[in-house]
């Protein structure tokens, strides 16, 4: 492997593979991650219309001890379709390929390498690359991206995740500490990794209330759960973050930019979190209003300051806008997911207060907001089964019309719903496809 990555990282996920994974728990479990649902890349990154079928191709870039691998292989287990695990650490890449083995699955290809050389390992183009806390890491983040977009096939998507400055403050904070407390205490020779966690978890167990990371050590998980979420969280020794402006500079429209589009998700939380709208609880300021006419970025900018949590940012990168799925055209079929929700549950919740402003108290994600169910939103969600396409519900709806004046049509009913789709799809709990991939994996 050529030495263009640094050592000291390698050096740190060959000690300790990340995340710490028991591949005999794949008997029991199947984790999810958040961006590699199919109907959610689907939605994001194919405007709905993905069959992954016809030899659909995924790269997994720095797959670590493989969850996304093992996720988006098992969805696809009854197509031709190929993954691709690439990754430099051979211990966190046996962990990964001895999971896939108990589970079955063979279409599945692993490279030890670093993601820096994909433009020398001759591999064909991907329909969609899934980059997950790596390019932050690197020491030329940049040129690690520019790797990743030279192999994504023409219309492709990727699903990123990369740190958070905002949500991370405490975060660095005690990175910087431990620095200086290894450095005090190395006496003739540097710790090694064990006693630096040792050191670590011994401080943070006597940490007064007022440090910056113990006021927000709810945020965080690693720590708690293995030596190695430890050492990637607090001891990493190259690890930056970003605000979501400067990740709309890298990725969008910046000057130095690459000119893509960005579809935000953070998990459990949808766009919801990057929404004043939705931050601002069910008692927004007068100002709300005027805040949810900026434009995307500036919403998107103030809300992350506004809510303080966003610790990492989950996001898809497509080449147009048009990757979205629309809202709008009659032909799409809407569906609930990431929860149980049924069309009757959800029109009770949103007839709760008779066709009125009501506050949406999402307990699966914290958020909650006021919204609008219009005059049909409750009739429109009650018909809503997965199955059936905007047109068909509207027909349905239209067939027990019993108004004096005409029946509203499509684009009065697209309206008068705009608001309870833009709540539902925004928490990611709504979603559309396309007719033409209404039998494909995942859907």
């Amino acid at each position: 492997m050529p030495d263009n990555y640094l050592p000291d990282v390698r050096n740190q996920y060959e000690a300790l593979p990340y995340p710490a994974r028991n591949p005999q728990d794949e008997h029991q479990r199947l984790i999810h991650t958040w961006l590699e649902d199919l109907p959610m890349i689907n939605h994001y990154g194919f405007a709905g219309r993905q069959s992954f079928g016809d030899g659909f191709r995924a790269l997994v870039a720095g797959g670590g001890t493989g969850d996304a691998t093992i996720f988006l292989a098992e969805q696809l287990r009854h197509t031709n379709a190929r993954i691709v695990h690439l990754d430099m650490s051979l211990a966190a890449l046996d962990i990964a390929r001895e999971r896939a083995r108990i589970r079955g699955l063979a279409n599945i290809d692993w490279v030890h390498d670093s993601l820096l050389n994909l433009p020398t390992l001759g591999l064909e183009k991907f329909d969609y690359i899934n980059c997950s806390g790596v390019l932050h890491h690197l020491a030329d983040p940049d040129l690690g991206f520019r790797a990743l977009l030279g192999v994504l096939a023409d219309g492709g998507a990727m699903g990123l995740m990369v740190y958070a400055t905002t949500g991370r403050t405490g975060v660095y904070q005690m990175q910087s500490l431990m620095r200086q407390v290894h450095a005090a205490l190395a006496g003739d020779a540097p710790a090694d990794a064990a006693r630096k966690v040792a050191q670590t978890r011994d401080l943070l167990a006597s940490l007064p209330a007022g440090n910056w990371f113990r006021r927000s050590e709810d945020l965080h998980q690693d720590h708690r759960t293995s030596d190695a979420g430890l050492y990637d969280l607090l001891l990493h020794s190259q690890d930056r973050a970003y605000s979501v402006g400067e990740l709309f500079d890298w990725f969008g429209d910046g000057p130095a930019g690459h000119g893509l589009h960005l579809a935000f998700s953070d998990v459990q939380r949808g766009r919801a979190p990057y929404l004043p709208r939705m931050v601002l609880g069910s008692k927004p300021p007068a100002m709300a209003q005027a805040l949810a006419a900026l434009p995307r970025r500036q919403q998107y900018e103030m809300a992350e300051l506004m809510i303080g949590s966003i610790i990492t940012h989950s996001l898809y990168v497509t080449r147009s806008a048009a990757s979205t799925a629309p809202y709008g055209d009659a032909q799409y079929i809407p569906f609930f997911f990431h929860e149980p929700l049924t069309g009757e549950m959800a029109a009770q919740v949103f007839a709760s207060n008779r066709g009125q402003p009501f506050v949406l108290n999402h307990e699966h994600s914290g958020m909650a907001f006021k919204v609008n169910p219009g005059r049909y939103g409750p009739q429109i969600l009650r018909l809503i089964d997965g199955q059936k396409s905007f047109a068909e519900i509207f027909e349905q709806f239209r067939a027990s019309w019993k108004g004096q004046a005409q029946a509203p049509d499509n684009a009065a009913l697209f309206a008068d719903f705009a608001d309870s789709y833009e709540a539902l799809n925004a928490l990611d709990r709504l979603l559309l496809r396309h007719p033409a991939a209404a039998g494909a994996a995942g859907a």
